[in-house]
């Protein structure tokens, strides 16, 4: 894309105009709003968990997509359309998301969706959104079947033209998990929980797959149901097995406890889990014995990134309560492919939208490339993002620290 510098934010919208509603009046057309002055309103639909357990990472989604279609209006970067975006609540729960974008396809000015953070939540949208031809790019999307279909792992084949993500999937996440416990944390004998969500125990298995294909022990695996707070029992189960590490595929809110009650048990060794424990919140939640526990995390460090450091300014100056969290520069990412393939779709048709703009903007997504927060940006003939990079962390004095970025390889 041309040089789009995210230039600092305005001191206007800094000092407070930070909350775009969906503007008040749709017109039946597929095409967007007419403004009132001449301009059109598009709108980009966020659908995240913006309450509940899992409100860290999705208030970071939203404000992150806020920030992207206010750079793109400050900049004018798509001449006669203004950007604004309406953001849903679906509490991580797969019925809330399916409503969502039933209502999002009823808002006839909405071109393009960021979200969800689920991979559940998404495998209830997906149908949605693809019979009304509305392209939906997933930041946190980790589930290999969601681009590649059920039977991905000996015959792919993409089960929706109109679903994307900016996030690498679990297809490499746990094999990459699995290659850095055995190879450098010389990791030998693992205990593998996960939450039975899709999201969860899918990483659990290609993480298990890669780990024991290397040599490695899989002392013992449990599932948990994720409501539990109360993981005593597999934590006696753990300490018992006499694993030396302990793989969890799930989400911060029980990998917190888990990982505390896991120590308490007298099993002094660390929990790993995939970029869904990756939060500041995972820390809150174990306390000081989250210490040495480790996550993976898709792309690089967004602050060690050159390519981050404007993004990491204005969302700072913009004053966003909450923190952009592990999938704000993919969040803004998405929302800024979005704003490319509109931009394709308006100059392809002088200057205005076409009346099958949904349409015309999930074919424009495929050939979307930008430079952008979290590196290049592209997709492949699944949807799935080319950045395939990963990041190991670990929780030090009190914090996440960067401990190797790499990828899996086969």
């Amino acid at each position: 894309m041309r040089q789009r510098s995210l230039i600092a934010i305005t001191a206007a919208l800094a000092a407070g105009a930070l909350t775009l509603t969906a503007c008040g009046s749709r017109d039946s057309g597929d095409k967007g709003s007419d403004s009132g002055s001449g301009g059109t309103t598009v709108v980009i639909g966020v659908d995240a968990p913006l309450t509940g357990d899992l409100s860290a990472l999705g208030l970071g989604i939203k404000n992150s997509v806020d920030l992207a279609a206010k750079t793109a209006n400050k900049e004018d970067y798509v001449k006669g359309i203004t950007f604004e975006i309406q953001a849903l609540d679906d509490q991580g729960q797969p019925s809330s998301g399916q409503q969502n974008a039933t209502k999002l396809v009823a808002d006839k000015s909405v071109l393009g969706v960021v979200g969800p953070l689920n991979s559940s939540v998404a495998e209830s949208m997906q149908k949605v959104f693809d019979d009304a031809k509305l392209v939906e790019v997933s930041p946190a999307n980790t589930n290999p079947a969601l681009t590649q279909g059920t039977n991905w792992q000996t015959s792919k084949a993409r089960p929706y033209k109109s679903y994307f993500r900016t996030a690498t999937t679990d297809a490499i996440q746990g094999p990459f998990a699995a290659q850095y416990l055995f190879n450098d944390a010389k990791k030998k004998k693992v205990f593998v929980i996960d939450d039975k969500k899709t999201y969860g125990a899918g990483l659990a298995a290609t993480f298990t797959e890669e780990f024991k294909k290397l040599g490695g022990t899989v002392a013992g695996s449990e599932h948990i149901n994720p409501d539990t707070k109360d993981f005593s029992a597999v934590a006696t189960k753990v300490k018992n097995s006499g694993a030396d590490v302990v793989y969890y595929g799930g989400e911060y809110p029980q990998a917190g406890p888990l990982s505390k009650q896991i120590k308490a048990a007298g099993a002094k060794i660390p929990v790993i889990g995939g970029d869904g424990i990756y939060s500041a919140d995972f820390i809150k939640l174990a306390g000081a014995t989250a210490t040495g526990d480790l996550a993976t995390s898709v792309g690089a460090p967004v602050e060690e990134l050159p390519s981050a450091k404007e993004f990491v300014a204005n969302y700072k100056a913009a004053g966003y309560k909450e923190a952009y969290e592990a999938y704000g520069g993919y969040s803004y990412d998405s929302g800024w492919a979005i704003i490319e393939a509109v931009k394709k779709v308006v100059e392809d048709n002088g200057g205005k939208l076409p009346s099958d703009a949904r349409a015309k903007v999930s074919e424009a997504m495929q050939n979307v490339s930008f430079d952008g927060v979290t590196g290049k940006v592209s997709f492949d003939e699944y949807g799935d993002a080319t950045n395939k990079q990963l990041t190991v962390y670990a929780v030090k004095n009190g914090a996440w620290e960067s401990v190797k970025s790499g990828t899996y390889t086969g």
